[in-house]
């Protein structure tokens, strides 16, 4: 097996992982390093050192993979690997990951240098998407078929596969030619989530919050929300990849501490970030805590450090990604809203049921923003829930989509709009 990984940004080497019995390091590539253009591959491996020692590296590679022990497992089963290293299962998958980075075994790296035909994409019939969502549905970690040469990770819990659409065909993306969309179809413990997250993704741009596009897919008799890459443009006709990394990879910290009250970063932690590294910090410092307020409003939840990311250009050009996998907890009453605790605390409260103007007001201070601005905005957005909920279920049921979550959401996010109006009087 090998004992290090070469580090691809947009089909460039670099830098590579090396394995020393389990101890990680990166060294970056010197000519990545001296190029005017070039950026780190994480804020927390900075261009000015030429190698980082096991644990930022380690921190960084595990938040490539899903956070889901059973698909870590069941990864670790089928590629023969352990599950407890991060090393052998980004051999195993890290073809192609979130952001511009590809981490590929070294005779890999020689195949797609030298044979043109080892990068390229296998299309699909919709018979063949039919079957993968089915198989996906039934086995979280069923990302990819066996007979698949093209492997892929993405962090998160839920199940989902990546491919690549060409705006009629479906296709598996392999070696050089990234991934263009995110398809996640429902789990059985939360009905009508496709149609849920595309609900509060629809909302949010209504409210004006930066979002990818979605929509909610129907074929084969199998249901998935479909997510266009953030992380993904198109240049002169073709797919390219752009590098980013959530908060956690940021800082270094493992994923297993992304909750703030396991001492992960929390609002004001994140907002210094964003001051420190973004090019235009105060514009995005807003639209940060603009998410954390939309997702208050909609009962979104899971909302901790790895649910926010930066996208990382040339130069180290740092900017706030657009605001990802929303979802309201309001249309599922096996979850009591009163008894729900955010995964960042607001204004030094945690539950949701206890959030009101006053903490708004300590958080604006808390991350150096006009507290009336702030409370104004999050009013405006509450109006937008309340105007636009009706007219995005229309929508949804108009474009084919008829599940009963819809009304429980459009019915409890109007309520909760309403409720929000009021605590911040």
């Amino acid at each position: 097996m090998s004992t290090h990984l070469i580090a691809l940004l947009h089909g460039r080497p670099v830098g590579f992982v090396s394995n020393n019995n389990g101890k990680l390091a990166f060294t970056y590539d010197d000519a990545w390093r001296n190029d005017p253009s070039a950026y780190p591959l994480s804020i927390s491996l900075p261009l000015t050192a030429s190698e980082h020692s096991h644990a930022r590296i380690e921190a960084f590679l595990w938040g490539l993979l899903p956070d889901n022990d059973r698909i870590l497992s069941a990864w670790a089963r089928r590629y023969q690997v352990s599950a407890f290293s991060v090393f052998d299962l980004i051999s195993a998958v890290g073809e192609d990951c979130a952001g511009a980075v590809q981490l590929l075994r070294p005779e890999r790296h020689d195949q797609l240098q030298n044979d043109p035909t080892a990068s390229g994409i296998d299309w699909l019939s919709e018979g063949d998407l039919a079957v993968r969502l089915r198989a996906l549905a039934a086995d979280p970690s069923a990302w990819r078929l066996p007979s698949d040469i093209g492997q892929f990770t993405l962090s998160g819990v839920m199940p989902k596969t990546a491919l690549v659409y060409d705006g009629t065909r479906w296709g598996v993306p392999r070696g050089l030619a990234p991934t263009t969309h995110i398809l996640k179809p429902p789990t059985g413990e939360l009905a009508g989530y496709a149609e849920n997250e595309h609900f509060c993704l629809t909302l949010a741009r209504a409210a004006g919050i930066s979002v990818p596009d979605s929509w909610v897919l129907h074929t084969g008799g199998q249901v998935a929300v479909v997510v266009e890459r953030y992380d993904r443009a198109q240049q002169d006709g073709q797919w390219v990849r752009l590098h980013q990394e959530d908060i956690c990879q940021a800082i270094g910290l493992h994923p297993a501490g992304r909750y703030e009250v396991n001492g992960g970063p929390g609002v004001t932690r994140i907002a210094k970030l964003i001051r420190d590294y973004c090019q235009n910090p105060e514009a995005d410092l807003i639209r940060f805590v603009e998410a954390i307020a939309f997702n208050w409003l909609i009962g979104g939840i899971e909302r901790h450090a790895k649910n926010y990311s930066l996208l990382i250009g040339p130069q180290g050009a740092v900017r706030l990604a657009p605001l990802y996998d929303p979802a309201s907890i309001l249309p599922y009453r096996q979850i009591d809203p009163r008894n729900v605790k955010l995964a960042m605390q607001i204004g030094g409260e945690y539950s949701l049921r206890y959030i009101g103007m006053r903490n708004w007001q300590k958080l604006a201070a808390e991350v150096e923003i006009d507290d009336e601005f702030l409370v104004e905005r999050i009013r405006e957005m509450a109006e937008s829930l309340f105007e636009h909920a009706l007219s995005i279920e229309n929508q949804l049921e108009t474009e084919g989509n008829a599940h009963p979550t819809l009304a429980g959401l459009s019915g409890g996010l109007k309520a909760r709009a309403a409720a929000c109006r009021r605590l911040m009087q």
